[in-house]
């Protein structure tokens, strides 16, 4: 069994998510004390408490989703002796790549929280409310070439491309307003659904540039270390464990797609992943990796009943 820990990115926040491993395990509830005090901010509490208007937006979801994967990252190892070498890739879904290389040991947690909340900030502050958007095209007919089509329709507008692509029936788009409206309507021509995403930025897209250059300021000062298993990266599909790529791929990611599928694709025919165990908030990815490779395992990791009976199982 070869295993990849992964890690979930925006949309996964819930109320309540992380309480009951914070409830039964010291370790889980110092991770939460660590963010906490990084940031100035009782985040655990509305993590714990809500309200969830105030929990999703960006600049707290990010943190806080950080916050729960690295709780039952080391929770995983402090009771169960199940660290993140048992692992030969790590992978996180955008803001989940930054809880990858925390708990790979390649920036500290406080560091991963205060840039987290830096992201959010900076990807709010980039494009006006209102001003982008983004479209989850869905559907058996939707694929990345569907999307592209899609997109440069929108795109005889103004901004438009490809964001996310998740999974084969799951593409996402993102852009100017106007361009993405333009995009949804020939995506419908071609077959596809569309959802109009509830985000407050139009994130993965070119807008993004005066966000990528803050992360990029803010990086070039950040202690990054080789982590311990290696991290295949958004906007490359490929692994890395190097600090300074790691660095130049973290700003690239602002702007660029994250190329899930092909990375799912990637560790399982190149890097000989058989089993993926998600580590954080929700199962979202676990869904993504038995559509991408259904002969793998996926196991999301979010109680202390997971944890436990994943610990047996290796």
């Amino acid at each position: 069994m070869s295993l990849a820990f992964l890690f979930p990115g925006q949309g996964s926040q819930a109320i309540g998510m992380g309480a009951d491993l914070a409830e039964a395990f010291a370790s889980a509830r110092e991770v939460l004390q660590e963010v906490d005090d990084a940031l100035g901010q009782h985040l655990s509490r509305l993590m714990r408490e809500g309200p969830e208007d105030q929990l999703t937006l960006t600049e707290n979801a990010q943190p806080a989703l950080m916050a729960v994967s690295l709780a039952v990252m080391r929770t995983l190892e402090r009771e169960f002796g199940v660290g993140v070498e048992k692992a030969a890739f790590v992978a996180g879904h955008s803001l989940g790549e930054y809880s990858a290389l925390a708990a790979a040991g390649a920036i500290s947690v406080a560091d991963t929280a205060r840039l987290l909340k830096l992201r959010g900030q900076a990807m709010q502050r980039a494009v006006p409310v209102g001003a982008g958007a983004m479209a989850s095209l869905i559907g058996p007919k939707t694929d990345v070439a569907l999307a592209e089509e899609a997109a440069a329709e929108g795109a005889k507008i103004g901004v438009c491309v490809v964001a996310n692509d998740n999974n084969q029936g799951n593409v996402v788009i993102s852009g100017e307003k106007a361009a993405v409206d333009a995009a949804i309507e020939k995506a419908k021509a071609l077959g596809a659904r569309a959802i109009p995403l509830n985000v407050s930025a139009p994130f993965h897209c070119p807008l993004m540039q005066p966000a990528a250059d803050e992360m990029a300021r803010a990086l070039a000062e950040a202690t990054i270390l080789a982590p311990r298993a290696p991290l295949v990266a958004n906007v490359t599909a490929r692994p890395t464990h190097d600090p300074e790529e790691i660095r130049r791929l973290l700003v690239e990611q602002v702007t660029g797609r994250v190329r899930w599928r092909e990375s799912m694709l990637w560790l399982v025919e190149q890097g000989g992943v058989t089993r993926f165990a998600e580590a954080g908030a929700g199962k979202v990815l676990s869904g993504m990796a038995k559509r991408i490779a259904p002969d793998a395992e996926a196991t999301p990791l979010n109680t202390p009943a997971d944890l436990e009976a994943f610990a047996k199982s290796l």
